[in-house]
């Protein structure tokens, strides 16, 4: 949160020294563009800002494996696309790598040939487990295996549960052995508040005139929203304009004219 506040703080300096100064005046264009990309880079993915909805057994699932409170092998957690389940991944991750070793796979295919060689009380995270081909197939039922005989725990995503994923049966078997979860993407009830909480975490108000132009314009998957809130951020930043329902119109203009 203290991170959080700072930035706000910094963009509204931002906002109010910018305009005093000649735009022209090239160091201060350098540095005043070097501030602009600074504020505006997006927060890592984290639990503080995650939106939960109707995730809550996920995100509390999340939270005691990445604190090593559980016994249980791992946490497999399932989701349409979108959903959040990349997003839960890494903010476990974060949190684990506080306080135990962590081993993260982006791909199947970077699951190590090795798995006795992961120190103890390890927490391996692989995305995307449904893609694994044969080869990683074969490395992730070993690593599984290695992590169950250590007391270690892994933390998988997929798009579908365990029963449902095109691995073979002995994998899928064993991925069944620890908590499925799934996570379910947020409701249209819900997004006003996840963009409204994406756009505080960032520094900015985002009122809810410009939630509704933005949800009935633009297109609804949460990726895209918080794609487009990034953007017009950088925009916001760059023009010295609060984010209103003008500036979102005239991005989305600009958007639709570049891809037209």
């Amino acid at each position: 949160m203290r991170r959080h506040r700072c930035i706000a703080r910094n963009s509204a300096r931002l906002r109010r020294l910018a305009p005093a100064r000649d735009a022209s005046y090239g160091p201060f264009r350098f540095v005043t563009q070097q501030l602009v990309f600074e504020l505006a880079r997006p927060e890592p993915p984290s639990l503080a800002n995650f939106v939960t909805g109707a995730n809550g057994e996920a995100v509390a699932s999340v939270t005691k494996l990445a604190d090593g409170e559980v016994a249980m092998p791992g946490l497999m957690l399932w989701g349409d696309p979108g959903a959040g389940k990349t997003h839960l991944l890494h903010a476990a991750i974060d949190l684990a790598r506080r306080r135990r070793p962590v081993f993260f796979c982006a791909r199947p295919s970077d699951t190590p040939a090795e798995p006795d060689r992961l120190p103890p009380e390890t927490l391996f995270a692989i995305d995307d487990v449904g893609r694994a081909d044969s080869a990683a197939q074969a490395r992730l039922f070993t690593l599984v295996n290695a992590l169950a005989a250590s007391g270690a725990q892994w933390i998988a995503a997929a798009d579908v549960p365990p029963a449902r994923l095109e691995l073979r049966d002995d994998l899928r078997t064993r991925l069944a052995l620890g908590l499925v979860l799934e996570v379910r993407t947020l409701t249209d009830i819900e997004k006003p508040r996840a963009l409204a909480t994406y756009a505080k975490e960032r520094g900015f108000r985002l009122s809810d005139e410009v939630i509704a132009y933005l949800l009935a314009h633009a297109r609804r998957d949460m990726p895209s929203l918080v794609a487009a809130l990034a953007a017009l951020d950088r925009l916001s930043l760059t023009r010295h304009r609060p984010v209103t329902v003008a500036l979102v119109r005239d991005w989305l203009q600009r958007q639709q004219g570049s891809t037209g």
